[in-house]
């Protein structure tokens, strides 16, 4: 049994579950994060809250740099863990601050996020990622 588990833990499934998990959470915050990144670009005002007290302008354009670009590097395995750390940030102030007094039904979606992002960072981008790949790419020129 315990020769089973190891041979699946070191198994090719485990990247493709990573692969997996990459690229479905990061298609989901994207349709969170391009809506957003349309309205910084429009002329439209900005209504959004100021959690953690820096404004309202500042507290948006980050919110687009976490869920639309560090989607966009996650889905590619791109910078993964780095990318990680905003929408880790992001998740927790929504999750903790922003929606704190909210039942917990509307601050559940917040958490799944975060729960994924946290075990993303802890596996890493997996063999199926561009970090793998820049990563071989400067073992060989070494």
């Amino acid at each position: 049994m315990k020769k089973l588990f190891s041979t699946l833990r070191n198994d090719r499934f485990v990247d493709i579950a990573i692969l997996i998990m990459r690229i479905w959470i990061g298609c989901f915050m994207l349709t969170h994060g391009t809506p957003k990144l349309m309205k910084l670009f429009s002329d439209v005002p900005i209504q959004f809250a100021d959690p953690i007290g820096i404004g309202i302008y500042f507290s948006f354009i980050l919110a687009v740099f976490a869920e639309f670009f560090c989607s966009c590097f996650l889905i590619l395995g791109l910078a993964s863990r780095a990318s990680l750390i905003p929408l880790i940030i992001n998740m927790s102030v929504a999750g903790f601050i922003v929606h704190s007094n909210d039942p917990f039904g509307r601050k559940e979606m917040a958490f799944l996020f975060l729960l994924v992002y946290i075990v993303l960072f802890l596996l890493g981008s997996g063999k199926y990622s561009l970090d793998r790949v820049i990563e071989t790419k400067l073992n060989v020129q070494k």
